[in-house]
């Protein structure tokens, strides 16, 4: 990847001023700042643009990227202090970063998120590592122009052979025009391979970085696997919405004498095949399944097939406010088939994974169903989210995830 070709940000910063509203909400971190809440300013900027924001009595109150394009006009980098946006803050922030999952290192893990977004204070990207694979996903073209120093930044704080470059759909379009930037090409010197190999918790799993859901991977799950895992010793367990398997590996070594994955796609569920020959996990408890997970409910349900722990992890339900309703009735629904084929006694887990549906919300519904198929909830814990998933804004919280008894 040659970095000289892409273009380099404006030495003039833009001047800000913001609404009141936005201003309190700045000051108490929340890290954007909306267009509609931009009351002055002293020039259109590109891209990638440096935007200083004061307040009214012009002292500095942030440092961020601008993006014309977005509503989000501003990501915030750093507030209260000025600072250079530079190479070296970028590998400050990364290391940063890099410290809060150190704990990781001690559970034979190669595969978590390293940056999370606005929550490791660099926001509109993230960075998943595969072993020795580093995926870099950008949500804005802001990070465009800084790409070669947060690349060289990168380099000094976390290593790897391969970095490849994912982004956002809503991007893909502009940035390959604009910049001749691809969704999945590699941006370090070596091709890696197609599928990469990493740990966690001691468990081989598979990522397909270019061609897979998110960047390969349901990294954020990996604390509930391990929960599942301690469930599941001689249980029988359905795992719905399994995509690679991973709760599924979890169960089979934790000692489940059956599981049963459930996911439409069939390379999810192929993957799934070989992610448990990788851990030499026994075939013959392993059932797949690659039909639509409400239908396959419903079959089993009139079939009155029974299992000891149900999983139901579903994708992203409400992407808007005008989603959430419809959501949240899915979820219900999910809830409905999920306790139809729970063995009484059994556990249910059941996760969410859209940020726009909140999480009191979200396990009210799960209630409200039990309640209407009228079987008993005895919640066991709720879950949200792991060390390299950390929240620093409202926004940020989207994984939760109910443990119960019915």
């Amino acid at each position: 990847m040659d970095f000289n070709k892409l273009p380099s940000p404006s030495a003039k910063r833009i001047a800000l001023r913001i609404s009141a509203p936005a201003e309190r909400a700045l000051r108490q971190g929340h890290p954007w700042v909306f267009d509609q809440s931009i009351t002055e300013q002293s020039h259109e900027g590109a891209p990638g643009d440096l935007a200083v924001i004061f307040d009214d009595k012009r002292r500095f109150l942030a440092i961020g990227l601008y993006d014309p394009t977005s509503p989000i006009r501003v990501r915030i980098l750093q507030s209260r202090d000025p600072a250079t946006i530079n190479a070296d803050w970028f590998q400050n922030k990364l290391a940063s970063a890099a410290r809060l999952r150190a704990p990781l290192d001690e559970t034979n893990t190669t595969g978590y998120r390293l940056v999370h977004g606005e929550n490791d204070g660099l926001p509109g990207l993230i960075i998943d590592r595969y072993a020795d694979t580093l995926v870099l996903k950008l949500y804005t073209p802001a990070w465009v122009p800084h790409l070669k120093d947060f690349c060289d930044a990168l380099a000094q704080v976390s290593p790897a052979s391969h970095l490849i470059l994912r982004l956002n759909r809503s991007l893909q379009k502009q940035a390959e025009y604009l910049y001749g930037l691809s969704d999945g090409m590699t941006l370090s010197p070596h091709t890696p391979p197609s599928l990469i190999l990493f740990k966690e918790n001691g468990l081989t799993f598979e990522s397909d970085p270019i061609h897979g859901q998110k960047t390969g991977f349901f990294l954020d799950q990996r604390d509930n696997r391990s929960r599942v895992e301690k469930l599941s010793k001689n249980k029988t367990v359905l795992n719905v919405f399994a995509y690679t398997g991973g709760f599924s590996v979890y169960a089979a070594r934790g000692g489940a004498k059956q599981v049963v994955s459930v996911d439409i796609s069939a390379p999810a569920i192929e993957a799934a095949i070989r992610n448990m020959t990788y851990n030499n996990l026994p075939s013959s408890i392993h059932e797949t399944i690659a039909e639509d997970a409400f239908e396959v409910l419903a079959r089993m349900e009139s079939q009155k097939r029974l299992f000891d722990l149900v999983i139901i992890d579903p994708p992203m339900f409400a992407q808007s406010e005008k989603q959430i309703s419809g959501a949240l009735s899915a979820y219900r629904k999910l809830t409905r088939l999920g306790l139809s084929v729970l063995r009484q006694g059994g556990t249910l887990v059941q996760a969410s994974c859209s940020s726009r549906v909140d999480a009191d919300s979200f396990f009210e519904s799960i209630h409200q169903s039990a309640r209407e198929a009228g079987r008993k909830l005895t919640e066991i814990e709720r879950t949200g989210h792991a060390l390299d998933h950390p929240i620093s804004f409202k926004e940020g919280a989207y994984l939760k995830c109910l443990f119960a008894t019915a």
